[in-house]
């Protein structure tokens, strides 16, 4: 066991936002780590290491930086391990971690822990022409309307009708289920990542107890971190960007909805864990990490993974498209107007927990990859193929989902980014407090009150978990947004602040 002053050998900064994690810092890196922070996120992740030193054989997660090396240890993987500045220790796989993998080296593996449990957790911006003046007279009511409309907590059931037969369509076809039943426009496809509907989904590789956990909850919003939260433009960065995006001046009403595809998608992980545990064994493959299990791509559980996970992740997008549905209701109901009318458009909808096939430029040569991102974001920048036309000038947006009650940005892709790590930026604030030390911490009445203190109405179904998502038990989102927007990885657009939260 290493003391903490012989770990620090193996750390070099690069930059002021940056650090590099040289090889031997465990055992087999293939290739070096990366990790992107500023001065004050730095204690937080060095502390993260400093206590894991102390304290031998202890339970729980792996500090966040050797969760980035050990990812750089997995067989065919390209480029560097990714931490980004919301990085912290997740399961395998550090949330805020990303990293490439070879699609044509034979020996290159996919890992559920590279994904995540919650896959395709993400998120969705909408905006409307309603001012702040407009919503503050009727914002309770209107919070109340949509925790009205939108089912939410932990076990939540939909009110959207589904057969077991639709199920195995939206799984299929994603948010092309959701427009040809009538829960969507056209347009929200096209302002939706991967057209809201992954190709390669085959809803027989999930298993019928996925299936079952998913059926009642589609159009849910769930609990944990998941929130639909009632927006005001606080700051616009980049007027051009913020314009093409349909944002016009400070103090416009937006809707954030963030949520991903519930019990179907921890099950599918979790089932794809099981098969690939036997699958590591059957061919060998050595991890640092038994969290890590993974499996070629190509072999038979590497594939099956990657369909359900595609299917999981269509399961995700029509839970949002659903609230979405519900949402504009609500809000058309409020305001007595139609949501054609109130301008209900969504700007965009980012994926923070897949793993997709990209191609990227390395070494001067085009090479396809499996891009896993967990706890990151797609950030394409401008003229990219698979960003829509509109936002073709200005990079994809990136949504940033802040912590309850604090604040939320908009960034955009660049080119250096695209460089540096495959076009991924960070996910959110990232926490800083496990869920247990917030619940020993902190007083959920305390939370409630500082809220309502900053004006902010919140609608909560499981008042007890208010603490596991209180600002305390976060970074700042804006550190984290700084890091990326100095360190180049994605550029700042607009900065929005909640007027009304509700949450599972």
């Amino acid at each position: 066991m290493r003391t903490y002053n012989e770990e620090l050998q193996y750390l070099e900064k690069m930059s002021p936002n940056s650090w590099k994690i040289k090889k031997g810092f465990v055992p087999n890196m293939k290739v070096e780590g990366i990790f992107y922070i500023n001065d004050n996120l730095e204690k937080l992740i060095f502390d993260e290491l400093k206590n894991s030193c102390r304290h031998t054989g202890m339970g729980g997660f792996l500090p966040g930086m050797k969760q980035i090396a050990n990812v750089a240890a997995l067989p065919g993987i390209v480029g560097r391990s990714v931490g980004l500045p919301d990085v912290h220790s997740g399961y395998g796989f550090a949330i805020g971690n990303m990293a490439a993998f070879d699609m044509d080296n034979p020996k290159a593996v996919v890992s559920p822990g590279g994904v995540g449990f919650d896959i395709n957790c993400g998120v969705r911006l909408l905006r409307t022409n309603l001012s702040e003046k407009d919503v503050l007279p009727v914002k309770e009511q209107l919070a109340q309307s949509l925790f009205d409309h939108i089912p939410v907590g932990v076990g939540s059931k939909g009110v959207i009708p589904m057969t077991a037969r639709d199920l195995e369509e939206a799984l299929e076809m994603g948010m092309d289920w959701s427009l040809r039943e009538g829960y969507a426009w056209a347009e929200d496809k096209e302002h939706c990542e991967e057209y809201g509907r992954m190709l390669q989904a085959d809803p027989s590789k999930v298993s019928s107890r996925a299936k079952k956990r998913g059926l009642p909850q589609l159009g849910t919003l769930g609990a944990g971190n998941h929130y639909a939260e009632i927006q005001v433009v606080d700051e616009i960065y980049n007027d051009y960007n913020a314009r093409k995006m349909g944002i016009e001046y400070k103090g416009q009403v937006c809707l954030m909805i963030h949520s991903g595809s519930r019990g179907l998608g921890h099950q599918v992980a979790t089932d794809a864990l099981v098969a690939m545990e036997k699958a590591m064994k059957r061919d060998k493959i050595e991890v640092n990490d038994r969290q890590l299990a993974c499996a070629h791509i190509k072999s038979q559980e590497g594939q099956d993974y990657l369909k359900g996970m595609a299917s999981a992740a269509n399961y995700a997008w029509v839970n949002r498209t659903s609230m979405t549905f519900l949402s504009r209701q609500a809000f058309a109901k409020m305001f007595q107007s139609t949501p054609d009318d109130l301008d209900m458009h969504v700007i965009y909808d980012v994926s923070h927990n897949i793993a997709k096939v990209e191609e990227h430029w390395m070494d001067g040569k085009q090479k396809t990859l499996l891009v896993h991102r967990k706890g990151s974001t797609r950030a394409f920048p401008p003229h990219h193929p698979l960003i829509p036309v509109d936002y073709q000038l200005t990079g994809q947006p990136v949504l940033i989902g802040g912590t309850m009650g604090t604040c939320s940005y908009v960034l955009t892709g660049t080119d250096q980014g695209m460089q540096e790590t495959f076009g991924s930026t960070c996910h959110g604030a990232g926490r800083a407090l496990s869920r247990a030390k917030s619940r020993r911490n902190l007083d959920y009445t305390e939370v409630l009150r500082v809220l309502d203190q900053k004006g902010i109405s919140i609608r909560v179904a499981s008042p007890k978990l208010v603490m596991e998502e209180a600002p305390e038990s976060y970074k700042n989102v804006t550190d984290v947004v700084n890091t990326c927007h100095s360190a180049g990885l994605s550029q700042k657009c607009i900065k929005l602040r909640p007027i009304a939260v509700i949450k599972g």
